[in-house]
């Protein structure tokens, strides 16, 4: 039970969203976008947040499209990730959204409400960072779209009042080969030691992380260690560490000096699988 009374709306329109938020936040009420709900629900029973009112973003038809259309595939953020990944039209991207918490969670979870929460792993990103999608962001400023690689950096860059409409991706990335682990200390729910998603295009590896620092990445840097063929994997694997964009996550799942073994691992499974295919 969340423990303070808020109001509730359910815009039919992107615009009537912002301007409901934009109304709520002039009248001091601290308004906050809604999806699946599920992370807003664990904060706000904590006292967390406080928010006054919640503007429930699903009954905006942009944001419950998932279609491909031009050579697009669109994907509305209020989508959920059991939606997501039973449609199985970008397969790095259903499998990606399959691993993520159990069935009944993924039922409520929307694909918006994971790329844009708190907790450190967020990993439906993770395809999207490796296909070069486009996001289209809803604000007071009207709607933008712009390259993931523009607005994502660590988190959703989103500035106050702007919510995630929806992701645009390229047909092209969609049948891809790729490969997607996930390493759990124990079993097959929870939270990871180390997610790798990870697609292979014009003969090259592209690498994706989540669990491994505070955030989930795509690195150049890494990517180029990793396909330095002329070098033994096991050097390539040790300069892509080296280039890791923060320090490893250390936490109840495991210790920074086990993520690195495990990370190191599933690097090479995932160069291993791509490099024969």
């Amino acid at each position: 039970m969340i423990p303070f009374d808020f109001e509730y709306y359910k815009p039919a329109s992107v615009q009537m969203a912002v301007g409901w938020f934009q109304l709520l936040h002039k009248q001091g009420k601290h308004p906050i976008y809604y999806g699946g709900g599920t992370e807003i629900i664990t904060w706000a029973r904590t006292n967390s947040i406080h928010p006054g009112a919640v503007i429930d973003l699903k009954g905006i038809p942009e944001c419950n499209v998932m279609e491909i259309r031009k050579d697009k595939l669109i994907v509305g953020a209020c989508v959920t990730l059991s939606a997501l990944s039973a449609a199985n039209l970008f397969p790095l991207l259903s499998e990606t959204a399959q691993g993520a918490a159990d069935q009944t969670a993924r039922n409520k979870i929307t694909f918006g409400g994971n790329i844009c929460g708190k907790i450190h792993y967020r990993e439906a990103v993770l395809p999207l960072l490796l296909a070069n999608s486009r996001m289209v962001i809803a604000g007071i400023q009207g709607v933008r779209e712009v390259p993931i690689h523009q607005v994502f950096l660590q988190r959703l860059r989103l500035e106050n009042g702007e919510f995630l409409v929806q992701t645009f991706t390229d047909r092209s990335y969609l049948s891809l080969p790729f490969v997607h682990y996930k390493k759990r200390q124990i079993g097959n729910v929870g939270y990871p030691l180390v997610t790798v998603a990870a697609l292979k295009k014009d003969h090259r590896i592209h690498t994706a992380y989540s669990g491994v620092c505070s955030f989930p990445f795509r690195s150049v840097e890494i990517d180029r260690a990793l396909n330095a063929s002329s070098i033994p994997l096991e050097a390539r694997i040790e300069q892509a560490i080296d280039q890791l964009p923060a320090p490893l996550l250390q936490n109840a799942e495991g210790s920074a000096l086990y993520r690195k073994f495990v990370l190191k691992q599933t690097m090479a499974e995932a160069v291993h699988a791509l490099e024969r295919r």
